[in-house]
């Protein structure tokens, strides 16, 4: 099997000396491993930056042997924030939940564009809160939507609007930004209980069920925020 294509490095790890086991996601070929003979040669070793965007050439003598890639730098999109440990530290969250969520050799041109507007996210102002949406979304793309205004119930206290969601057991409350999106009153605390309550979900829908702990890279990035 022999095809090319674009996509973005998701995760990495050291094979050998020289090299290194890649996971790219690909435009047309969804997530796909491969090594990366040199993969630690200051040739190409700093456009192996997780998030980039690079070019593959992908090589298999069999559909279930691991093949190997040859790769060509298209974008390097994490180095443009190498100045920001929160902008760096969520493209690794970000890049992990695509690894952590998605199928291999699944084709999913959805999640594909999903990737390329998360960096155009980074440069905005409200970028927290969007990427918030952001991960909703990508949620959404895999069949997890939480149809949070489906849900929510409304209360007014003290003039002030308040949104939650009730079981019979807790009653659990929602950013009011995540049901009005064009609500300007997104302070730190509203983000980091918008985050909760994501990943309150992960945990309760789909990692649990299938025995995996939440990821330390999306728990290093909330705590940055603080």
């Amino acid at each position: 099997m022999n095809w090319d294509d674009s996509g973005f490095l998701i995760s990495k790890n050291r094979y050998s000396e020289n090299s290194i086991i890649a996971e790219v996601f690909t435009e047309n070929h969804g997530k796909t491993s491969g090594i990366i003979f040199g993969g630690t040669s200051k040739k190409i070793k700093n456009y192996l930056q997780i998030g980039n965007k690079i070019y593959v050439n992908y090589n298999t003598k069999s559909p279930t042997r691991i093949g190997y890639f040859k790769v060509e730098i298209l974008k390097a999109l994490t180095p443009l924030y190498f100045d920001s440990s929160q902008k760096l530290s969520c493209i690794t969250s970000a890049m992990n939940l695509i690894k952590l969520l998605t199928a291999e050799a699944q084709c999913n041109k959805e999640i594909f564009v999903l990737i390329d507007n998360f960096f155009n996210i980074l440069n905005l102002d409200n970028w927290i809160k969007e990427y918030i949406f952001w991960e909703l979304e990508l949620l959404k793309l895999l069949g997890y939507d939480l149809e949070l205004k489906k849900m929510a119930e409304k209360e007014v206290v003290s003039d002030q609007i308040n949104y939650f969601v009730k079981t019979s057991t807790e009653k659990k409350i929602i950013p009011n930004f995540l049901i009005d999106r064009n609500n300007s009153d997104t302070d730190l605390k509203s983000l980091l209980k918008g985050f909760k309550l994501v990943s309150d979900y992960l945990e309760k829908s789909i990692l649990k069920p299938n025995n995996i702990n939440l990821p330390t890279s999306r728990l290093d990035f909330i705590n940055l925020l603080k």
